[in-house]
């Protein structure tokens, strides 16, 4: 999951990011409305919590473009990934807790009290994954394995650096330098907490493993000026008419630093592998059966144990099947099981688009029409409507083995970039057309663009709660923003796009059942993509990543349909309570509250429903 956020307007979060001000402090007088003593500790507290994090992560400064001003040092470094660092942070993420604490809640207005069981909700996670496991990283949510096929400064720092870091003139090309210098550092911190991982136990699958070597390698044995590591400064750098020698430099930095500490993490990956095995799951790490349950507590956002977790799975992939089955009988396809009507549907020419790269071209122009359309239905659903904007965005190539399929990243807070709508083009066989409408509606609007995007802009939600630190709450949102295109007419005369969307939602449902097969019930990764397969009939490749992704995030594919059951069960709640003076513009407008757990999210409907009423 990406950490999203932050407070107002982009133009008043800048204008008080670089004056230093207190941004939770700036909610206030937004509002016009006085702190009290304990609102004015809890504000500076979340102050706080969220500098310490734009401090101690400064790609993510640069994401939200505030690497500027006061914190424009940030700009030229780069996180550390250290297991000294990691300790630190336990220790500050303990002493915000225990300054959370010491406020008085009954003394916190409606609004204050949310935040404080947001915040305080967050910080017990953090606490609780760091001090209860002394491996991965773990908190918000969990990573058992610090390199894997998709987690590893080997892969986030060149994606960061080329989509990220923006080139602009002279000093933006000197930070990028000084970042890539930086890079042989971070990649030794890495293999550090690795190997001091590997040491307790916690190794990525053999299979993982592999991945995770051939993109080492491909990054590793190429000639230093084609990597995108130099290629992306010295094509930017020309674009953007920057002098000098920046491309000679970034070669040079290559060659003689990132190579050598590629080496040496490739040394070490391959230690590893030969000692990985090809067991699937988490249950066989140190305390690995509380390591699961945690991680599945932390991504739902829940109570829910994992064999609860299961059973809700299996029931709806049943309900779902049904509902699927009903449709393609309707359209003449009767002769199979679900699945293998869908992997004969995924395979019918019409359904595809050449892999190619004018294939890639083309299929990227659908989505562009599909988000164009869609935007034009919103304000039948919604009262406000987000003003960042968004372009969709092939996965880069260098990554996508071990990329996820489609993903969302959020748009500069001083309107430098846009949001990006990733898709993962490895092959453009694994996107039939009828399924890419429901990935859209997911990622773009109104599904996560329009969610994270109005809880930024939002004057209401002070800025470390913009960071949608909750996964559970955002993409189950995504999941409940399909069905309500559907509500809305995306689908109108389109059966097939309909099928793609039940066939998203029994994907989802489907990820129940396996990551707590993998990682509850011992499940092989075969068995574990025979069923994904057979159960949904997406592609067997595209599968395969998808299982392999699970492997190594346990718990964080639960948080999709446990998250969509709770924003379906609020809303019919909330109609059935209110009958016809239910309305869905006001309804969605909770969402300028910001990300928030379940089980708050089920308290505020109920306290907004009492609202209408009264």
């Amino acid at each position: 999951m990406d950490r999203r956020s932050f407070i107002l307007s982009a133009s008043t979060v800048s204008a008080i990011a670089l004056m230093g001000g207190g941004v939770a402090r700036a909610a206030f007088a937004q509002g016009g409305t006085q702190a009290s003593p304990a609102e004015a500790k809890l504000a500076s507290v979340m102050d706080r919590m969220f500098y310490n994090f734009i401090d101690t992560t400064p790609e993510f400064a640069t994401v939200l473009g505030l690497d500027k001003g006061p914190r424009a040092a940030l700009k030229s470094k780069l996180s550390d990934y250290s297991k000294a660092e990691a300790a630190r942070q336990l220790a500050v993420a303990k002493g915000f807790q225990t300054e959370l604490k010491a406020i008085d809640r009954g003394s916190l207005s409606e609004a204050s009290r949310l935040h404080y069981d947001c915040v305080t909700y967050l910080g017990n996670n953090i606490v609780e994954g760091g001090e209860r496991f002394p491996y991965g990283n773990n908190g918000i949510g969990y990573t058992p394995f610090v390199i894997s096929q998709q987690d590893g400064a080997y892969q986030g720092v060149p994606d960061f650096l080329d989509s990220q870091h923006a080139i602009r003139d002279k000093a933006d090309a000197d930070a990028y330098l000084a970042r890539l210098s930086a890079f042989s550092t971070v990649l030794d911190q890495n293999s550090e907490r690795a190997r001091a991982d590997a040491a307790l136990g916690a190794i990525a699958p053999s299979f993982c493993l592999d991945t995770a070597l051939d993109q080492l390698k491909a990054l590793r044995n190429q000639p230093a000026a084609e990597t995108v590591l130099v290629a992306s400064i010295a094509r930017r750098a020309k674009e953007a008419n920057v002098a000098g020698d920046h491309a000679a430099q970034a070669e040079k930095i290559v060659s003689e630093k990132v190579f050598a500490a590629l080496d040496r993490q490739i040394a070490l990956v391959e230690e590893m592998r030969a000692k990985a095995t090809d067991d699937a799951g988490v249950w066989r790490l140190p305390d690995g059966a509380e390591y699961y349950a945690a991680s599945v507590r932390a991504s739902t956002t829940t109570s829910m144990t994992p064999e609860e977790v299961h059973q809700l799975g299996v029931d709806q992939v049943a309900d779902i099947s049904g509902r699927i089955d009903t449709i393609l009988k309707e359209q003449g396809m009767s002769s199979g099981t679900v699945g293998e009507r869908m992997v004969a549907l995924n395979k019918d020419p019409k359904q595809l688009y050449p892999n190619t790269d004018e294939g890639r071209a083309a299929l990227l122009a659908s989505l562009n029409e599909q988000m164009k359309e869609l935007d034009a239905m919103l304000p039948r659903a919604f009262a406000t409507l987000p003003k960042a904007d968004i372009e969709v965005v092939r996965v880069p190539e260098f990554i996508q083995d071990g990329a996820s399929n489609g993903y969302y990243n959020s748009a500069a807070l001083d309107g430098s970039r846009p949001a990006y709508y990733y898709i993962n083009l490895k092959d453009t066989h694994d996107w039939p057309k009828y399924t890419l409408p429901s990935l859209t509606y997911h990622e773009a609007s109104p599904g996560h663009h329009l969610q994270i995007s109005l809880a930024m802009e939002s004057p209401a939600t002070p800025m470390l709660l913009k960071l949608s630190p909750f996964g559970a709450y955002t993409e189950g949102w995504g999941l409940y923003a399909e069905t309500l295109a559907d509500e809305m007419g995306a689908y109108e005369g389109d059966p097939l796009g309909r099928v793609g969307m039940l066939q998203s939602l029994l994907f989802r449902a489907a990820r129940l059942v396996v990551d707590t097969g993998i990682h509850h019930k011992r499940w092989g990764r075969d068995q574990a993509v025979d069923y994904m397969v057979s159960t949904i009939g997406f592609p067997r490749p595209r599968t395969i990543r998808e299982i392999d992704r699970y492997c190594v995030s346990p718990g964080q594919a639960t948080s999709y349909k446990v998250g969509h059951t709770m924003w379906t069960k609020v809303r019919g709640k909330a109609e059935a309570a209110l009958g016809p003076r239910f309305d869905i513009r006001q309804y969605h407008q909770i969402l300028l509250k910001g990300a928030m757990p379940l089980t708050v999210l089920e308290r505020e409907v109920d306290d907004w429903v009492r609202t209408q009423i009264a």
